[in-house]
């Protein structure tokens, strides 16, 4: 299993290392030391963690939908031309840009400050890994 820097592992999970290395301590995560002796975290564990600890608003609207992945968030920029709109918005630490007609931003209400819920459905999705990083 992959084992993960105290520092990194933090950076993961949007907490400081004071708060990760008080979870090592309090035994909600265990830890191991690397070869340079470096406190680290097993991946998997880690992983397990972040799940449990996910926080995602709930979706106000109501609907079912076979997407996976959507993401409630606060409208934070609108540009728009006559023909097309780019709104941004900022879902908990991700910003999400999506490209629209502008009359659907009109038909939305889409204003910096209101609250919406970003849908993505691909077929393609590109994941990378930082470069000699990978695990057999």
């Amino acid at each position: 299993m992959p084992q993960i820097r105290v520092k990194d592992a933090a950076t993961y999970l949007g907490v400081s290392d004071d708060t990760l290395r008080r979870w090592i301590e309090n035994g909600v995560l265990s830890s191991a030391r690397d070869a340079s002796g470096r406190t680290v975290v097993d991946g998997l564990e880690l992983a397990a963690l972040a799940r449990r600890n996910a926080v995602v608003p709930a979706d106000p609207s109501g609907i079912g939908r076979s997407a996976r992945n959507s993401f409630v968030g606060l409208v934070t920029e609108v540009l728009s031309d006559t023909v097309m709109s780019q709104v941004e918005l900022q879902c908990g630490p991700h910003r999400v840009v999506s490209l629209m007609s502008t009359e659907a931003v009109r038909e939305l209400g889409l204003v910096p400050g209101s609250i919406a819920t970003a849908i993505v459905k691909a077929t393609n999705v590109i994941v990378e890994t930082p470069l000699g990083k990978a695990t057999p």
